[in-house]
């Protein structure tokens, strides 16, 4: 049987999130590059996902999007053996994955209306949208900080579906809002997405594509280099 579809792009944080995930479950994907720049890709796609939003799975006949969706998905049918990133334990599901709409409605949803502020007309953001939406990635931080207090993953012992959405959210996050010197343990756990093998696998695919990230005035010098 084929592998199946993922319908993508290395820059996106949400398709990111996927592929991380993928590769903490050892699940072999046909990932497909996928241009919504260009009108007569971006119109096939709408054809097959109206909706219009990737990352978008695609199994023989049926599609699946949504990133947490997609990942629950790949670890029901594509796993590796004992490979997990929703615990099996219903309270500690519930945990994991209330930790992951945490990091996606409140961590990667203002860092995306940061970009897209940058992308309107003027590009240069500013506004009460802009302003917003720096204050809700301040207080996330902090809640995040409070949580990650001796812990070494965002949701219990192991590396978890919370950590797949932190990790890209977070790493966009910071090019906009640095993290407060205050916040060690966000500051600290970070750092371990980073380093961490899948995490530091998909953002290095990813590097040829930072040039241009709206905020990429922002990431680390170590990831995003303007004079190299």
């Amino acid at each position: 049987m084929p592998n199946p579809i993922l319908h993508f792009h290395p820059l996106s944080s949400c398709c990111q999130k996927v592929l991380i995930a993928a590769r903490v479950l050892g699940a072999s994907l046909d990932a497909q590059l996928l241009n919504l720049g260009d009108p007569v890709e971006r119109e096939a796609f709408r054809t097959l996902w109206p909706l219009g939003k990737m990352p978008l799975l695609v199994e023989q006949d049926t599609c699946i999007g949504e990133t947490s969706i997609i990942i629950e998905y790949l670890q029901c049918h594509h796993a590796a053996q004992g490979a997990l990133l929703i615990p099996q334990d219903p309270a500690q599901a519930l945990e994991v994955r209330f930790w992951d709409r945490v990091c996606d409605l409140y961590v990667m949803a203002p860092m995306q209306a940061l970009t897209a502020a940058l992308l309107q007309p003027s590009g240069d953001g500013g506004g009460a949208a802009d302003a917003a939406a720096r204050a809700m990635l301040l207080n996330t931080y902090a809640v995040l900080d409070r949580q990650l207090g001796g812990r070494q993953w965002l949701a219990g012992d192991s590396f978890s579906l919370a950590d797949c959405a932190a990790a890209p959210a977070l790493f966009y996050a910071v090019a906009y809002v640095p993290l407060p010197a205050s916040h060690t343990a966000l500051s600290a756990y970070v750092e371990r997405l980073m380093a961490h093998a899948p995490v530091a696998a998909v953002i290095d695919a990813a590097r040829p594509w930072f040039k241009h990230f709206p905020g990429r005035a922002g990431l680390s010098r170590r990831y995003y280099d303007p004079d190299t």
